[in-house]
C-alpha cells in the first residue's frame, strides 16, 4: 500500500477511536443514571407499601368506629 493509503486508514481508524470513546462515555453515564432512576423507584415503592399499610390500618379503625356508634352491624 502507499503512504497516502496507510494515511488514510489511520485518520479513519483515529476517527473510529474517538468514536468509540464518545460512546463508552455515554454508555457510562447512561448507567449511572438508570442506577440513579432505580433507586428512586425502590425508594417510592418502599414509600407506597408504608401508605397502603397506614391506609390499612386506617380501614380497621374506621369500622371499629363505625360498629361502635351503630353505623354498621356487629
Amino acid at each position: 500500500m502507499s503512504e497516502a493509503t496507510d494515511n488514510l486508514i489511520l485518520e479513519h481508524l483515529r476517527h473510529i477511536r474517538t468514536a468509540v470513546d464518545e460512546i463508552r462515555l455515554d454508555i457510562k453515564e447512561l448507567k449511572t443514571r438508570v442506577s440513579l432512576l432505580e433507586q428512586e423507584v425502590s425508594l417510592l415503592e418502599q414509600r407506597y407499601a408504608n401508605v397502603s399499610s397506614r391506609i390499612d390500618r386506617v380501614e380497621h379503625r374506621l369500622e371499629r368506629i363505625e360498629r361502635r356508634i351503630g353505623l354498621i352491624d356487629a
